[in-house]
């Protein structure tokens, strides 16, 4: 009994901030490469119905919280903020994720849109077995 009271507390203490978002483009790549953990890098807008969709589900999902802060360097930029971030990620719509390797290279192109939480998680599998696929062959 006392060990499952310590992993609900664990769990919860580790997972009860959210997500652990890198405060800039810039810090999140350093810390993608000192880390060797890829980088998901989200293109938000603060007015945006979908931004607040994805962020409200898929990203508020404790499976998708421990996920990214186990396997990943994350960050988010809001367009309406006026962010310092390389232009060419910007495709025009948001949400926006890409998911990067720590030179700031794209694995694959932007999810785009609210992906939903069960969807979100298959791309987070995806792009976590094709990192760990590409790093290996160095």
């Amino acid at each position: 009994m006392k060990i499952m009271l310590l992993l609900l507390v664990t769990f919860s203490v580790m997972f009860a901030g959210g997500i652990k978002w890198e405060k800039d483009y810039a810090t999140a790549i350093k810390q993608s490469e000192a880390l060797h953990k890829p980088m998901m890098f989200i293109i938000s807008n603060h007015s945006c119905h979908f931004c607040a969709q994805f962020e409200a589900n898929a990203l508020s999902s404790p499976k998708v919280i421990q996920k990214i802060n186990t396997e990943y360097v994350a960050a988010m930029v809001y367009t309406d903020e006026d962010p310092v971030f390389p232009r060419d990620l910007y495709v025009g719509g948001t949400p926006a994720t890409w998911f990067l390797k720590s030179d700031g290279e794209p694995l694959f192109d932007p999810l785009m849109g609210a992906v939903d939480t069960v969807g979100f998680l298959k791309a987070l599998n995806i792009v976590s077995a094709e990192y760990k696929k590409k790093s290996t062959k160095k």
